[in-house]
């Protein structure tokens, strides 16, 4: 019988062009997601369940290293109901930090502020979240109840394995799962490097992205899978969350044909474990609201994640 609850896209962006350039967007590659995109294009696109789950919330993610782009998502999180939190931004190594993310949060539209995040993928520092300015605004993150999401290529994973070290109180979520280099088809360094990461409690992990760091035209579900394999055993279906990374995943068949293949990759798991992915972590950590009709029972009967 099809499970009819709720399903957490943990991670999805929007953007405005007419409001806020997103530079990133003028790569070649990227042209066929060069326009507009709000959360009512996302509502028509994610149309196909997963296990039965249609789309109830999500988490809107910073794209530019912008504060007004902050604010504008914590609007559009106040007056979209599907939009659970924001993942924002704010310049870690300011000394203000903290005066920026008290005022980020105060009134109605803050409290949907849950985690922030920077484009450390962009940075060439191979230790920039060891940078002392930087891992003071993470302390003031962390000490304002926020999360930090972890956006890192696979050969920046050793400074997120740091992170996770040196600030054990702060949570992280390892966005992209640290982008494996499925195209080029060796995961052995992002392998260890991952399970070296899932080691410590305070680390999830989003099943997103991972479509665009593969074959764009051919990739299929068995391309996949040994990246869901290596993270099921080193965190464990209670710590993954499912994230479409929409409309980026535009670029790779987009997010029906990502659902479908979670769907598939969620094939052997229990009831409980599939909701741990598809809402469960999500809820948790970033504090949803949660759906009063989600299964709590852990021993739903159904077999195990293998």
């Amino acid at each position: 019988m099809p499970d009819t609850h709720g399903l957490v896209d943990a991670h999805h962006h929007v953007w405005d062009l007419d409001v806020r350039p997103q530079p990133w967007l003028d790569e070649p590659a990227h042209e066929p997601i060069r326009r507009t995109f709000g959360s009512l294009d996302l509502r028509s696109a994610a149309t196909r369940p997963i296990a039965g789950r249609r789309l109830t919330s999500t988490i809107v993610v910073q794209c530019v290293a912008s504060v007004p782009e902050t604010r504008d998502l914590l609007a559009l999180a106040y007056g979209d109901p599907l939009i659970g939190a924001v993942v924002g931004w704010a310049d870690l190594t300011s000394p203000a930090i903290g005066d920026v993310l008290d005022d980020l949060r105060s009134g109605q539209a803050g409290r949907y502020l849950r985690a922030v995040r920077h484009v450390v993928q962009g940075e060439s520092d191979p230790h920039w979240l060891q940078r002392p300015d930087v891992e003071r605004g993470l302390r003031a993150v962390g000490e304002r109840g926020l999360g930090y999401d972890v956006l890192v290529r696979s050969h920046q994973l050793p400074q997120a394995v740091r992170l996770a070290e040196r600030l054990p109180e702060l949570p992280l979520v390892l966005d992209h799962a640290g982008k494996p280099p499925l195209a080029a088809q060796d995961l052995t360094d992002w392998t260890r490097l991952v399970r070296a990461l899932a080691t410590h409690p305070q680390v999830r992990c989003k099943v997103s992205g991972l479509i665009t760091e593969a074959d764009h035209e051919k990739w299929t579900v068995d391309d996949i899978r040994p990246v869901w394999d290596v993270l099921l055993s080193a965190f464990g279906p209670d710590r993954l969350m499912f994230g479409s990374d929409w409309p980026v995943a535009n670029l790779a068949g987009g997010w029906n044909r990502w659902a479908a293949t979670v769907e598939e990759l969620l094939d052997d798991c229990s009831g409980t474990e599939i909701h741990a992915v598809l809402a469960g972590t999500a809820t948790a950590f970033y504090r949803l609201a949660p759906d009063p009709t989600d299964p709590t029972d852990p021993t739903k009967e159904g077999a195990s994640c293998s």
